[in-house]
């Protein structure tokens, strides 16, 4: 099966292949895929954006074991990622979904160009089944979750949230860096931990588990809240925190968290020229 990535007025073809069921079945049902594409900071020679669904890692792949062109689903920072040269020291398992159906040159130049423009605009893209695919609908799974939760997060998935747009817009001491980075920071961190209390579900009591959710939504929200002059995306925060007390079921509330966080994080990445603040930092220590 092969899907269309289109981004800068330019169209690649991505061929989908292995046996990873749940991932593959996860992302064709989320097509069409309006997408944001964000620079890599650590792993270096990759373009990504988010997906707007959560999984496990099937056939874990090592990341640096990963050919040029790889399409991949990185669990935990839940990105879709193509690849077109040898990955930074990291480690960590990935997916494998399939290969770039094309030279990996024009993606290269187009991560060239969001290094240099990340911050300054969004840079927007598409993915979606070639033209002549189909693939078998799947019903909507129905949600175990409470609809003023599921809709707050469509929502948030849907358009940056006023309080995170305006967060680049002070001039007060410090600012907009102090906020932007001190957001950025706390929404990474509780995406990461949310994926540590879902890996833990086999291992620890659920009201462990609930408690521990509770405890890391509501300091994030409150840091949010009273640091960063946040309102309405640490709102979220304090629903999903107050949902852990609820009867809804830990599996769904965390994943829901997950998507939540996640989305959070990568709104704040893009208000970030993270390529001009390296080359600032490298002149400022040489």
């Amino acid at each position: 099966m092969q899907l269309t990535f289109t981004a800068e007025g330019r169209t690649w073809p991505i061929r989908l292949s292995g046996n990873a069921t749940r991932t593959r079945t996860a992302l064709l049902a989320s097509l069409p895929l309006r997408l944001q594409l964000h620079t890599p900071k650590i792993a270096g020679s990759h373009i990504y954006w988010h997906a707007p669904f959560v999984e496990d890692v099937e056939g874990a792949t090592h990341v640096l074991d990963a050919k040029a062109g790889a399409f991949i689903y990185w669990p935990v920072r839940q990105f879709l990622e193509i690849t077109f040269a040898p990955l930074q020291a990291e480690n960590a398992q990935i997916t494998v979904l399939g290969q770039l159906d094309a030279p990996v040159d024009g993606i290269a130049e187009l991560a060239a160009m969001l290094k240099n423009e990340q911050g300054h605009r969004i840079i927007e893209g598409t993915l979606a089944l070639a033209e002549g695919e189909e693939t078998e609908a799947t019903a909507a799974a129905s949600s175990l979750l409470p609809d003023d939760l599921v809709s707050r997060r469509k929502t948030l998935w849907d358009a940056m949230p006023d309080d995170i747009a305006r967060l680049t817009v002070s001039r007060a001491i410090m600012h907009p860096a102090g906020p932007v980075f001190a957001a950025e920071a706390e929404a990474r961190v509780l995406h990461e931990l949310l994926w540590w209390v879902r890996a833990g579900q086999s291992q620890y009591d659920d009201a462990v588990l609930r408690q521990t959710m509770a405890i890391t939504l509501d300091k994030t929200a409150t840091r949010l809240r009273d640091f960063c002059h946040m309102e309405e995306t640490p709102a979220l925060l304090f629903a999903l925190r107050d949902a852990t007390q609820t009867d809804v079921p830990l599996a769904a509330l965390v994943d829901e968290a997950i998507l939540v966080a996640g989305r959070i994080g990568a709104w704040l990445d893009l208000l970030i020229p993270w390529n001009d603040l390296n080359e600032a930092f490298r002149a400022a220590l040489d």
